[in-house]
């Protein structure tokens, strides 16, 4: 008998939640080692913090992870799929990765000369400006890592599952417009066909979809969709700011 599974449902609502939770943990453990940036020493405390947050980003992602992978084991068995799989863990990121997104949340903390041209307005605020502005890049990105180590969990176990057929996207009611627009594609994420798409501070999640089940877009997502198609879809380059604004004119967003 085919079963009914949406983004709407309860148990994707849990895991986005408890996904959420965790990095509130992470933050509050970044803004912790703010502490270790020595404003006299930038040289040498930078790095030394850097290699502190790559460490949490690492414990946080392991804990993603595994939440990932009950969340997945759930909806298995909810699903009464027969036979036995075990949930791979989706690894830490490359160090590469970590260390290029922090480069990137300090990049205006060094000193710049203020009459070279290429020195830009946000390199130009005093010192204990650009940390605040790093400190809060560096919550985004270390966020998302963190985040994404939970999507791909699901992801991969729904392509290495033989008994799964799909993915979709469960995106909160207070999600971004891009977020929602690629929730309202449904079900279509195959198992080898797309990568989870994400942005700092996303928190959407993956719902598996497996064999006998039927996936339906929850009521607010159809009316996402119903948005999209009426106001975007046909204005090919200019959907996704279109979107936005039918959103924001139907009260799914804020005006921006």
């Amino acid at each position: 008998m085919t079963t009914r599974v949406s983004d709407g449902e309860a148990a994707a609502d849990r895991n986005r939640r408890a996904q959420r939770g965790l990095t509130r943990l992470l933050v509050r453990d970044v803004r912790g080692l703010r502490r270790l940036i020595i404003p006299s020493r930038l040289q040498e405390s930078v790095p030394q913090w850097m290699h502190a947050v790559r460490a949490l980003v690492d414990q946080y992602g392991a804990a993603s992870a595994a939440l990932g992978a009950d969340y997945y084991e759930a909806e298995r068995l909810a699903a009464r799929v027969t036979g036995r799989f075990t949930v791979p863990l989706a690894p830490p990121p490359p160090v590469e990765q970590v260390t290029a997104s922090l480069r990137w949340a300090v990049k205006d903390v060094w000193e710049r000369d203020p009459g070279d041209p290429a020195t830009t307005p946000a390199q130009r605020e005093p010192l204990t400006v650009r940390l605040e502005q790093a400190e809060k890049k560096t919550e985004a990105v270390a966020q998302k890592l963190v985040a994404d180590q939970g999507r791909d969990t699901v992801r991969e176990a729904v392509r290495q599952d033989r008994l799964a057929t799909a993915w979709a996207r469960s995106a909160a009611l207070a999600a971004c417009a891009f977020c929602k627009m690629l929730a309202t594609r449904g079900a279509v994420y195959k198992q080898d066909t797309a990568d989870f798409q994400s942005h700092d501070g996303c928190h959407c999640g993956v719902v598996p979809v497996f064999r006998g089940q039927r996936f339906e877009l929850s009521d607010h997502a159809r009316e996402w969709e119903r948005l999209y198609r009426e106001f975007a879809a046909p204005h090919s380059g200019d959907q996704l700011r279109r979107f936005r604004r039918a959103l924001a004119d139907h009260g799914h967003l804020p005006v921006l």
